[in-house]
């Protein structure tokens, strides 16, 4: 399947000359893919996002989204792109719920009819049509969240990007969130690309990982193959999921098992053990 987005070693040089690369593997996203970025703080994540984006203009490497490059191509892009930045009350703009997910259609056109259509059924694909009329500095982190996305998906994208989207979220919200960012990409074959620092949510929202530390993609692997490598993981400054950590424990004890990386594997590994016993 060809890429949708291919980058291949940034590096950029922000107005206080600070100079930020971002090389080592190349990265890659194919349609339908769900991608997600790890990496310590300063590692170089939103720098990448940026000029997948087009916010940002690489000095030296290549950017490809869609057979476009972002920074040049930028209004092109923008309709193909939804986008949740990690402090969304930065991108609440409309007075009103509603003209809030309604501005992007606007924008770009559509008829009054037609914005209303869209806005009305991204607000209930979501579950927030009780809040079209609602004023969105009032509204819960976990309802910003929503309707930042619903803005994100009003147009249908082919390319989803959400920094932190899980950042502030309560445990009923974050499920939410999970469910909904994968009924998208299996209704729409959205290619959704994420960073987070909720390593135990990665393997319900990731089929590739791909882990950056000082400006260096240094592995790409789905979560079993990259939460399998503990010396990675401490080596990037991250934590290893808990259901790792618990079950490599276990196997130093001497149990067979295989290390799980999401809920359903950790119950049949321990369903397994039982009935040996």
């Amino acid at each position: 399947m060809e890429n949708l987005i291919s980058v291949e070693c940034l590096k950029h040089i922000y107005p206080d000359k600070t100079e930020v690369s971002v090389c080592g593997l190349h990265f890659t996203a194919k349609e339908g893919e769900r991608v997600t970025i790890l990496g310590p703080n300063g590692a170089g994540k939103t720098t990448l996002l940026h000029h997948i984006l087009g916010l940002l203009k690489p000095v030296e490497g290549i950017v490809n989204v869609m057979g476009m490059e972002p920074f040049k191509q930028f209004n092109e892009l923008r309709k193909h792109i939804g986008v949740v930045f990690q402090n969304v009350d930065e991108q609440i703009i409309g007075p009103r719920v509603y003209d809030d997910i309604a501005f992007t259609p606007r924008s770009e056109g559509y008829s009054k009819e037609e914005v209303d259509e869209m806005t009305r059924n991204i607000a209930k694909k979501l579950g927030i049509s009780d809040l079209l009329n609602k004023i969105p500095h009032y509204l819960s982190g976990g309802q910003k969240k929503k309707v930042v996305l619903a803005g994100a998906l009003v147009l249908t994208p082919k390319i989803l990007i959400l920094d932190e989207p899980f950042d502030s979220l309560d445990a009923k919200s974050k499920k939410e969130m999970i469910g909904l960012l994968n009924t998208i990409n299996e209704e729409h074959d959205t290619t959704i690309i994420t960073t987070t620092h909720d390593i135990n949510i990665v393997p319900y929202i990731a089929d590739t990982i791909y882990v950056l530390n000082n400006g260096s993609i240094v592995a790409k692997g789905n979560p079993q193959e990259i939460f399998s490598q503990s010396d990675l993981m401490k080596e990037a400054n991250l934590e290893t999921p808990i259901l790792s950590e618990l079950f490599a424990r276990l196997r130093t004890r001497g149990f067979e098992v295989n290390i799980p990386y999401t809920l359903d594997d950790a119950e049949e590994n321990i369903l397994r053990i039982i009935n040996k016993h």
